[in-house]
């Protein structure tokens, strides 16, 4: 069987092709949730366009010969207005959204990168949350969803490091006294992608070269500082970039810093497979 997965989430909209393994993977930009930590709703714009790239993925699904499936995530489930941009997307393409909940969605990220049985934890930074799960002697532990993400650090706090900084501090309070036991920790998703690209200085992405790649505390601190103190469009020139994201990607790096410093983690490991794998797995398709 093949599958096109479609990840609906609150920076962009993602596909996978799959057929026993990932053939590839898609990103379309849409900001999704931009502005919603103001509004409480998703804007008719950001519907619109995240509802076109869903149909141009489906449709790319359709001519594979694959079966279609999509979830979204925090931007629907948090939005006063997600059954609307469901509604609109089943419209255009005639698939049903399964809108996932945040304790669900941390654990498509451990089944993607870990699997069904394997001990460890993923950090997945994403536009408005931050899942966190942890499988200890086969038995999660900890699954929870931050209310906070690269997208809603930007929308709240733009380019100040000191408000960056404050509220990202608060938002990250609830990990402290969790333990990770002496499993590895996976970063997966767009933030952890952009953050191993930089360490190795792609010139494009290759997700065969960045899958294990391991970011030190230390160089996770240095690279925030960094980000802080460039400008969006400066950023942009850093090897490795994904120029998508140049403007969230600082607000995303303190995130990811505070979060390896709360659970005490000297390194995190990337990990290209990720929530769109965890969904397959999740359901026994896998």
């Amino acid at each position: 069987m093949k599958y096109a997965v479609i990840d609906i989430g609150s920076n962009s909209v993602r596909l996978m092709l799959w057929a026993n393994g990932t053939l590839y993977k898609k990103v379309c930009t849409t900001r999704l949730g931009e502005g919603l930590s103001r509004t409480a709703s998703l804007s008719d714009a950001s519907m619109e366009r995240t509802a076109l790239a869903v149909a141009d993925f489906c449709e790319e699904g359709r001519r594979e010969g694959a079966r279609i499936l999509a979830f979204a995530t925090a931007a629907v489930r948090f939005s006063s207005n997600g059954r609307e941009f469901c509604a609109r997307v089943k419209a255009l393409c005639g698939i049903e959204v399964d809108v996932v909940s945040g304790e669900e969605e941390a654990l498509l990220g451990l089944y993607g990168a870990l699997g069904a049985t394997a001990d460890g934890g993923i950090i997945d930074i994403g536009g408005a949350s931050t899942e966190v799960c942890i499988r200890e002697r086969g038995i999660v532990r900890t699954s929870l969803s931050l209310p906070v993400g690269a997208v809603r650090i930007l929308d709240v706090c733009g380019q100040s490091a000191g408000r960056i900084d404050a509220y990202v501090s608060d938002a990250v309070r609830s990990l402290e006294g969790i333990s990770v036991g002496g499993s590895n920790m996976y970063a997966i998703g767009g933030t952890a992608s952009t953050l191993a690209s930089m360490s190795l200085e792609l010139k494009e992405y290759d997700a065969a070269a960045l899958n294990g790649t391991r970011l030190p505390l230390d160089w996770v601190k240095a690279a925030a500082v960094r980000l802080l103190m460039t400008a969006p469009e400066e950023r942009k020139k850093i090897p490795g970039m994904d120029v998508r994201r140049a403007d969230v990607i600082a607000g995303a790096a303190v995130l990811l810093m505070q979060i390896m410093q709360s659970l005490r983690l000297r390194e995190v490991i990337f990990s290209d497979a990720d929530n769109l794998e965890g969904y397959l797995a999740a359901r026994g398709l896998a």
